[in-house]
């Protein structure tokens, strides 16, 4: 407990006045007699004035209000007794079960603002009967003001040294567990193994009717990733922006991407219709982040067993998200590009001889030889629309695929043959890139 030996130090000083001035320690006997009714009128006046007591649905604030309060009320009595300034257990103990209810700091500064008002009018009224008959009103009065000022202001210091230490010791504790959380489900688990378990069942990741979906996130620029300062802040982003929605989220920096697993209800019963896909209900708030990043989503997984698989979708996703289509569902993307993206990496000694003689003289003719296999491709395989589409005559679409023909062996007006050819010039793109 950070306890200020300085402030202490002056705390005693100014009950040492009090003393010369005969007020202590014959004060405490007075206070200790109107000990409840202080004790009720600083409970009354803070709830009055301030209104987070009042408004908050933890049913142990009031009572530990209430107790903290007789508490300080006790604690001045001793200390107006004679009793030197001791640590304020009390205090750090009420600061640190106000941390753990995540009750507003500022709420607990301003009850003792209150107090201090309350507190100096009853000290000074009994300060006053209790001093020697020679004692000056002034000196007894500033004492007494002294006093309240440097006691409070004590308090004030311990607690808000307690409270932000606390919740700072909370937010580790919790930051902790929650990157293990996510750790486990994004790598997986072992079922047999008792702790995953637990740990699972007590986050809640283990109740039944529940769906989860995996988002993955960068900046436009994928440098801006590497720096901590700007990757924390899409972070953030990503946090406040999802925080409004029915839906749990873990989320975290991990290989220079913002990695969220959301958690939802699937349906409300065995008995009532199944909601709408996680993925489709987060999709129109992702939208909503700035131009300056590119989103991935995966498919719903219907257990956490299937949480990895859902990460390697939203990474595909990413690789499919532009500037044009900032957020891409992993359900969106075409199966051909999936097949294309799944094979480009392992098939290149697989690729046939005839790819690099074609590559070449679509080079050489300025792309129009792949650029006339695709639009043939995009009109259904009609040469007459090809050529509307290209504003070109059919024969030179003809002489085109002739040409085509010609470097590979490979007749384009066929089905079989132009989805080859197209096949291989995609995987050897994606390659490539």
């Amino acid at each position: 407990m950070a306890f200020d030996p300085a402030k202490a130090t002056q705390l005693n000083t100014a009950i040492a006045a009090l003393r010369t001035s005969g007020v202590v320690p014959v004060v405490a006997g007075r206070l200790r007699e109107g000990s409840e009714a202080i004790s009720r009128q600083l409970r009354e006046v803070v709830i009055q004035e301030i209104s987070a007591f009042t408004a908050s649905a933890n049913p142990d604030v009031l009572p530990e209000l209430e107790q903290d309060l007789a508490l300080h009320v006790k604690e001045i009595c001793q200390l107006l007794g004679g009793r030197p300034a001791g640590d304020l257990a009390f205090v750090a103990e009420h600061a640190r079960r106000r941390a753990e209810q995540k009750f507003p700091l500022d709420a607990i500064l301003r009850s003792y603002k209150c107090a201090h008002r309350i507190l100096s009018d009853w000290i000074r009224d009994a300060a006053l009967q209790a001093a020697h008959e020679s004692a000056q009103v002034r000196r007894v009065v500033a004492a007494v003001t002294d006093f309240t000022v440097e006691y409070l202001g004590l308090v004030s210091s311990l607690t808000t040294t307690e409270y932000v230490s606390h919740t700072r010791q909370l937010a580790e504790a919790e930051g902790g567990r929650r990157s293990k959380l996510l750790n486990m489900l994004l790598h997986g688990y072992d079922e047999s193994d008792n702790r995953a378990t637990q740990l699972l069942r007590r986050a809640g990741y283990l109740e039944q009717r529940q769906s989860f979906c995996v988002v993955v996130a960068r900046s436009v620029d994928p440098r801006e990733m590497e720096n901590a300062a700007r990757a924390q802040r899409m972070l953030e982003s990503f946090n406040e922006l999802l925080h409004s929605l029915p839906i749990r989220s873990l989320i975290s920096v991990r290989d220079k991407l913002v990695t969220i697993v959301l958690s939802g209800t699937r349906r409300l019963s065995g008995w009532t219709a199944a909601q709408s896909l996680l993925a489709d209900r987060v999709y129109p708030q992702l939208r909503k982040i700035g131009t300056a990043a590119l989103i991935g989503i995966s498919a719903d997984a219907p257990s956490t067993s299937h949480i990895p698989r859902a990460l390697s979708e939203a990474r595909l996703a990413l690789d499919f998200a532009s500037v044009s289509e900032r957020v891409m569902p992993y359900a969106r993307i075409p199966f051909r590009h999936i097949l294309v993206r799944a094979a480009a990496d392992n098939i290149q000694s697989a690729l046939p001889h005839w790819l690099d003689d074609l590559l070449r003289a679509d080079k050489k003719a300025r792309g129009t030889l792949i650029n006339t296999l695709q639009a043939y491709a995009d009109a259904d395989m009609n040469v007459l629309q090809t050529g509307k589409a290209m504003g070109r005559h059919p024969n030179t679409i003809y002489a085109r695929l002739e040409r085509i023909e010609d470097i590979t062996g490979k007749n384009a007006l066929g089905y079989h043959a132009l989805t080859e050819l197209l096949l291989a010039i995609e995987c050897a793109g994606r390659s490539q890139a």
